[in-house]
C-alpha cells in the first residue's frame, strides 16, 4: 500500500517540527514537503498533489483560507486545520465535519486526527470534501474581522490604543512592543499571534522580530542580497530580512 503523502502547512518552523514528530510515529504517513506561507502552499499542492495537508489558519499575507481560495476546493487534498482560532471558527470547523487541531494540542488528539484522515482516505469521499470545505469557506468568508483596537496596560492603566495609531511592532520575549505615536506599550502576546489578528493590507511582517505599518513607510534604502532599511515618518529605520521578502513586494510594486 502507497504511503500517504503529507504537506505541512506552517508559519512557524516549530509547529511544522511538532507536525512532523508526531507524524513520525505512523509508518503509513510520508511527509513530501514543509512551507511556511500560503503562497508556497498553493504552489506545492499545485505541483505535488499531496493526499493530505496539516493547513494552518492563522498564516501573515495569504492565511489556511486563501489557500483552499486560490487552490480550488475541487483540488485541495484532505485538510487537516491547525490554529488557534476563535471558538465561531471552531463550531464552523465542527459543523462541516472538516477535522482540526487546536494549539497546543497533545498526542491523542492528534492521533485523532489522523484516524479521521485515514477514514476520508480509505473511502475517498473526496466529493464530500468539497462540499464542506465550499460551505465552510461559504460561512467564515467576510467573518474575519480585524483588529480596530488594542487593550494595553501603562502604569497601572489600562489603555485602549487604536490600530489606526500604531506605527510599527517589535517582538519582546514573551510580549510584543507597540510603537505608536512616539509611545511605546507593551502587550503580553506573541508576533505570529497578533499579526494574523492585523489586517495583512496595512501591515507586513518584515523580519522575524519587527512588523510596520505601511502608510508609515517613507522610503526604503536597497541593502545587500535582497535585505532593505524601511525609513518611517518619524526617521525610525527598520531592517528587513530575506526571509520576509516576499512580503514587502506589494509595497515594492506600489
Amino acid at each position: 500500500m502507497q504511503p500517504v503523502r503529507v504537506l505541512i502547512v506552517d508559519d512557524e518552523p516549530l509547529a511544522r517540527e511538532g507536525v512532523r514528530l508526531h507524524l513520525e510515529l505512523e509508518s503509513d504517513f510520508d511527509v513530501v514537503g514543509e512551507v511556511g506561507s500560503g503562497e508556497e502552499a498553493v504552489a506545492r499542492i499545485r505541483e505535488q498533489a499531496p493526499d493530505l495537508v496539516f493547513l494552518d489558519v492563522q498564516m501573515p499575507g495569504m492565511d489556511g483560507f486563501g489557500v483552499i481560495e486560490a487552490v480550488g476546493v475541487e483540488r485541495m487534498p484532505v485538510t487537516i486545520f491547525v490554529t488557534a482560532y476563535d471558538q465561531f471558527a471552531l463550531k464552523a470547523f465542527a459543523a462541516h465535519a472538516l477535522d482540526y487541531l487546536l494549539k497546543p494540542y497533545d498526542a491523542e488528539r492528534f492521533r485523532s486526527a489522523i484516524e479521521r484522515a485515514r477514514t476520508q482516505l480509505r473511502a475517498r469521499r473526496f466529493g464530500d470534501v468539497e462540499g464542506q470545505l465550499a460551505a465552510l469557506l461559504t460561512e467564515l468568508r467576510g467573518q474575519r474581522e480585524y483588529l480596530e483596537r488594542i487593550v494595553v496596560r501603562s502604569g497601572g492603566r489600562i489603555l485602549i490604543l487604536r490600530v489606526d495609531d500604531i506605527d510599527w511592532l517589535e517582538a519582546a520575549s514573551n510580549y510584543v512592543r507597540i510603537h505608536a505615536g512616539g509611545r511605546q506599550y507593551l502587550l503580553r502576546e506573541t508576533m505570529s499571534n497578533l499579526e494574523a489578528r492585523l489586517d495583512p493590507g496595512r501591515f507586513v511582517r518584515i523580519h522575524r522580530s519587527t512588523m510596520v505599518r505601511l502608510d508609515r513607510v517613507r522610503e526604503l534604502e536597497p541593502l545587500f542580497q535582497g535585505d532593505y532599511v524601511l525609513i518611517l515618518e518619524d526617521g525610525t529605520r527598520l531592517t528587513s530580512s530575506r526571509g520576509y521578502r516576499d512580503r514587502l513586494q506589494g509595497l515594492l510594486q506600489a
